[in-house]
């Protein structure tokens, strides 16, 4: 495929909405549906284990920022499951350190598909 700079900017808008979707976007269906399911499924078994998608905003405690910039890098559907009331979490739950590493490793994750989707639409990667 050849190099597509123009589409960089809007694979990579639309790989951070909906983890993928750059991919499929570039014409790489098969590579994005499996981001797509890959990285839903870690979000989703992330929040069923009772995941905490509380935003920390503030630098008082860095640590805690990281963990909230690391899971809203899944993009939309972090913002569903705060929306449909998911943001609390239980965390007298057992699973809930699970829960949490589930939903952040899946927003770093995508981070590196996004770049992926990147180095794909500059010509980088084949």
């Amino acid at each position: 495929m050849p190099a597509r700079p123009k589409a960089a900017l809007p694979a990579c808008l639309a790989g951070w909405l909906i983890p993928g979707a750059g991919h499929i976007l570039l014409g790489r269906k098969g590579r994005g549906l499996f981001f797509l399911g890959a990285l839903g499924a870690l979000f989703v078994l992330g929040i069923a284990m009772d995941a905490r998608l509380q935003m920390y905003l503030g630098l008082d405690d860095p640590l805690s920022f990281l963990r909230s910039l690391a899971q809203m890098a899944i993009g939309l559907p972090y913002f569903v499951a705060r929306g449909l009331g998911f943001e609390a979490g239980q965390v007298k739950a057992v699973t809930h350190e699970y829960g949490n590493t589930f939903t952040e490793v899946g927003g770093l994750l995508n981070v590196l598909v996004i770049l992926d989707a990147y180095d794909i639409a500059i010509g980088r990667k084949a």
